[in-house]
């Protein structure tokens, strides 16, 4: 038996059905499990952390990521680019993905997650050139278990370039039966549906403007029989939307549901250009969304409508989007981004800080179909993060532990993160790797990437 004890937290916010906010309390974990949260706690046999200084939250849940981005951020052709055309010059530089190449991006990408408090990750990887070999997931399975990472792997496929009039390049497209084949493989080698997993496969063709119908309606059915989730982009920008009006005749969400794309099961990235009445859609069958304000605002998408789900019931979580259209994987900054955007655009009626936290965490889990991740209560997985609010920096900024992280904003890299009972990041270090070596192998990869960038 593992044991691990949180020590007297100055404040534990809890995101728990009853939005408890406990201050003194420790909280003992045992095999990956949260068994008690109180005072003199037994700490026989038991790692402990003190936690006097320092506000405990639960960790953070990333509903939509692209590790492969880590290694395409940041590039002065583009900064100012909207989606189709940014698509458009990246595509090439994703044509040089291989399982070395996303090992590595995905150590970039997830080691940053972990540092700021993050501890469950969906990806959605989308490019398997010609020739790189189908195992491109298995090295983020593999990236994942080193770090200690709690990991959804989103199998995702273009089915339609540009031969077939779509957008990527015909040497990153797939066919129906391929995509459908590595699917099964990966989810009979690694999907566990069981409480507490640490990795599930998502089936995730792209986007309405990278696949064809045939492939959406074949992959609802094989996620279905295979009890899996389902996950797209979806309504992100009016160029999308024009799209699907001259491919498909309908807008994408007329177009997702006559392919069976709606559902408890479903989720899409983005989400933005839903009308009130396919807000409505989304709330009746409860279809969800990832919200990723920050690539929203880079790419000039627009605005999620946020306050607006959350008011008819949409379930809605926290993501960072690739790293390319965000350049980080630090959810604790989206957080006070999101709580800022919509203050901006829907004053009064704008989620809190706290409500936008509990977006990243309960919200972010229920949408990953997930109900023992997300919030610290008995019973609830082991998975938190803390900060030392004991600074000097932060005098007079305490008031509010629970909307301290949208309102204030926190965006260094956390004293502690644990994942499963166990202490992934701590004072600075990753304790699952050699992270001086992996820097110095992603730096040999990314080097690679670069100098094929014009």
């Amino acid at each position: 038996m593992t044991k691990l004890l949180v020590k007297d937290a100055k404040a534990v916010i809890t995101c728990d059905e009853k939005n408890s906010i406990l201050f003194g309390k420790s909280i003992l974990i045992e095999d990956g499990k949260i068994v008690a949260i109180g005072d003199n706690l037994d700490t026989e046999g038991a790692e402990v952390l003190e936690a006097k200084d320092m506000f405990v939250y639960p960790g953070l849940v990333n509903t939509h990521h692209h590790l492969l981005q880590a290694f395409s951020r940041n590039i002065p052709a583009i900064q100012s680019s909207e989606l189709f055309d940014w698509l458009l010059y990246l595509y090439n530089v994703w044509t040089n993905v291989n399982p070395e190449y996303i090992y590595y991006s995905s150590m970039v990408a997830m080691s940053e997650f972990v540092k700021f408090g993050g501890t469950t990750l969906f990806d959605h990887h989308f490019a398997f050139p010609r020739g790189a070999g189908k195992n491109i997931i298995d090295r983020q399975f593999d990236a994942a278990q080193e770090l200690g990472l709690r990991f959804h792997a989103g199998r995702s496929c273009f089915t339609r370039g540009k031969k077939e009039g779509g957008l990527p390049p015909n040497e990153l497209v797939e066919t129906t039966e391929e995509f459908l084949e590595d699917c099964q493989r990966l989810i009979e080698k690694y999907h566990d549906p069981k409480e507490f997993s640490m990795q599930q496969v998502v089936v995730a063709p792209c986007s309405p403007f990278s696949v064809d119908t045939e492939v959406m309606v074949e992959s609802a059915k094989l996620a279905r029989e295979k009890k899996v989730r389902l996950h797209t982009h979806l309504a992100e920008t009016m160029d999308e939307e024009r799209y699907c009006l001259e491919v498909y005749g309908r807008k994408p969400l007329a177009w997702a549901e006559e392919c069976g794309w709606v559902g408890p099961d479903v989720w899409y990235a983005h989400g933005i250009h839903f009308t009130d009445e396919e807000v409505d859609v989304l709330a009746k069958t409860g279809t969800g969304v990832a919200h990723c304000p920050v690539s929203n605002m880079k790419l000039s998408s627009g605005i999620c409508k946020v306050p607006q789900m959350l008011e008819k019931g949409v379930p809605v979580g926290l993501a960072v989007d690739g790293n390319g259209s965000n350049d980080a994987s630090n959810l604790l900054n989206e957080i006070r981004i999101a709580y800022l955007l919509h203050r901006l655009n829907s004053s009064n009626a704008a989620p809190t800080g706290y409500e936008i936290l509990k977006l990243a965490t309960v919200g972010s889990a229920k949408v990953l179909g997930r109900n023992d991740i997300g919030s610290i209560a008995v019973g609830k997985a082991g998975d938190l993060f803390a900060i030392n609010v004991e600074k000097l920096e932060l005098v007079g900024a305490l008031m509010d532990p629970a909307s301290f992280l949208g309102t204030i904003g926190y965006t260094y890299p956390v004293d502690f993160t644990v994942i499963n009972g166990k202490v992934v990041f701590k004072d600075g270090v990753l304790t699952g790797i050699d992270e001086a070596k992996i820097k110095e192998q992603a730096e040999k990869e990314v080097a690679k990437v670069y100098s094929k960038i014009k």
